[in-house]
């Protein structure tokens, strides 16, 4: 009957142990009966007691440690699997840490009274012969010490309970799986939902996109604000991916930051053609078994701050009164034509002076110079001298003449109006691929590429021919000629394009002082 009870309904671990020692004293005739269980420690628990409340309440719940029991089940006599410690033996385990009691008595008479401080365990062994637990009991109704077949009784009866005790642990922690895998399918869900809502409602652009196989970069889900920033449907986008939608320039790009995640500015397509400007960054979501599985994309708009650059990138290099190029532009654009290799046979460390002013003003002391209407003269050095059918690049720099004198008379005002009008004709008389560019103030630079010595001093007499036609200065309207001075010079390899600007200059003022 007791192990019957064993195996009815699906009963808890605690109500198990229960029902084991309540059994121990229904159902085999015992007073008491304890059962200590293995904790994960290896130590041993009280976790269930039967047969006096008041020893329940004393001991239930203390822990004795596995080396105190482990002493226990190898002392005194083996009753085929149970383990019997006599009290002319057990009074050595007093004052160890096992929980224990008595039930006091009379002193035996007889051999095979049972003694108070007689012990009587049970193994509880698992199919794996690994200790379960131990069930102690004391003084078998009578007194009398259980015979043969009351101990094989006892024995089986602890067999049975091993594997309910098995069983019973099975189920709670089936339970406590299933209670953690709720708990973390809960938890997914949620997680789930807050990326949902994370994703969908973002301020910024966000995308799902396949990474591998046959359609990598296909675009799998994008939100509201990415479909909105390129004026798409969600429907559309998904055929996409985003190799379709990036600018041909930015591909690269595009490919280095897709395959490496990280961040990268670049251009989308919007749906009317137009592209906008995005910061991209990526983060590669991975599979633990079969590795990236897809993208996970943010894209913010940039075009703003791009506006903004541009803007500054347009100040640094157009000058803001007269949008010829700035100096700095200038700089750049002709050390961009120029390469470092240098003529071996130049006669200097610098460039090579093959012409100089074209007006012969006394005062002039230098070396005898090769003339040339148009000014002063700098050969290529890789190419023939000027004048030889060589093509090359020509330097034009001119100045306005006493242009601090304009500004006295007229004002601010109309010295402004006089560079912004020359800058005007510059740019309409001007070949279309001339370089021209405000420096100083008042001067001027033409960089006209790919010119012989004839075609660079037509453009010099085209020059002059601006600056000498009336313009109106001031409120009445007053009509005057500008008078300017002009060098042209040709740009060499091999020379800093600072250093020929520099020296170009240095010409012009000089012939403004001999002038």
């Amino acid at each position: 009957m007791a192990v019957a009870e064993l195996y009815t309904g699906g009963r808890s671990l605690a109500d198990t142990l229960q029902t084991v020692a309540d059994g121990v004293v229904s159902g085999f005739g015992y007073e008491l009966a304890c059962v200590n269980i293995v904790q994960a420690d290896g130590d041993l628990v009280v976790a269930a007691f039967a047969g006096s409340p008041e020893a329940e309440a004393l001991i239930t719940g203390r822990t004795g440690s596995r080396a105190s029991w482990e002493r226990r089940l190898t002392m005194g006599e083996d009753w085929d699997g149970l383990r019997f410690i006599p009290h002319t033996e057990g009074h050595v385990l007093l004052e160890d840490d096992v929980p224990q009691w008595y039930t006091p008595g009379p002193e035996p008479k007889r051999e095979d009274d049972w003694h108070p401080l007689d012990r009587l365990y049970a193994p509880l062994y698992g199919p794996t012969s690994d200790l379960l637990g131990v069930i102690s009991v004391d003084r078998p109704v009578g007194g009398i010490r259980p015979g043969q077949s009351d101990r094989g009784a006892l024995r089986t009866y602890a067999f049975h309970c091993a594997i309910a005790i098995g069983n019973a642990r099975l189920r709670a922690n089936m339970q406590r799986a299933l209670v953690r895998l709720e708990r973390q399918q809960q938890a997914l869900r949620a997680s789930e939902e807050s990326f949902r809502q994370a994703f969908e409602y973002a301020p910024s652009g966000m995308a799902i996109a396949e990474v591998g196989g046959d359609q990598y970069g296909r675009l799998l889900r994008t939100n509201d604000a990415l479909c909105l920033m390129l004026g798409r449907p969600a429907s559309a986008m998904r055929r996409l991916s985003f190799s379709d939608l990036v600018h041909p320039e930015d591909i690269g790009t595009l490919l280095r930051t897709s395959a490496e995640g990280g961040r990268a500015e670049l251009r989308l397509a919007r749906r009317d053609g137009s592209y906008v400007w995005v910061s991209l960054r990526n983060s590669i979501v991975a599979d633990t078994t079969n590795g990236p599985r897809f993208l996970l994309t943010n894209i913010d708009s940039i075009e703003d701050r791009k506006h903004r650059d541009l803007a500054l990138e347009v100040r640094a290099r157009y000058d803001a009164l007269t949008g010829l190029l700035s100096e700095t532009e200038l700089h750049d654009r002709l050390h961009g034509r120029l390469c470092n290799r240098a003529d071996e046979d130049a006669d200097g460390p610098d460039f090579a002076l093959l012409a100089a002013l074209t007006s012969t003003s006394a005062g002039y002391k230098g070396p005898a110079l090769r003339g040339s209407s148009a000014g002063l003269l700098y050969a290529h050095r890789h190419t023939e001298e000027p004048g030889k059918g060589e093509a090359t690049l020509a330097v034009l720099h001119c100045g306005i003449d006493k242009f601090k004198k304009i500004n006295t008379r007229f004002g601010l005002a109309a010295g402004n109006a006089v560079l912004i009008e020359i800058s005007r004709r510059l740019r309409q008389e001007m070949p279309a691929d001339c370089d021209i560019a405000r420096l100083r103030g008042d001067e001027f630079v033409i960089l006209v590429d790919n010119v012989d010595e004839k075609g660079a001093e037509k453009v010099a007499a085209g020059v002059r021919d601006v600056f000498r036609r009336s313009i109106a200065l001031g409120p009445s309207n007053e009509r005057a000629r500008i008078e300017a001075t002009s060098v042209l010079s040709w740009a060499s390899c091999g020379i800093p394009a600072d250093q020929i600007l520099g020296r170009t200059s240095q010409l012009l003022h000089s012939k403004k002082q001999l002038g």
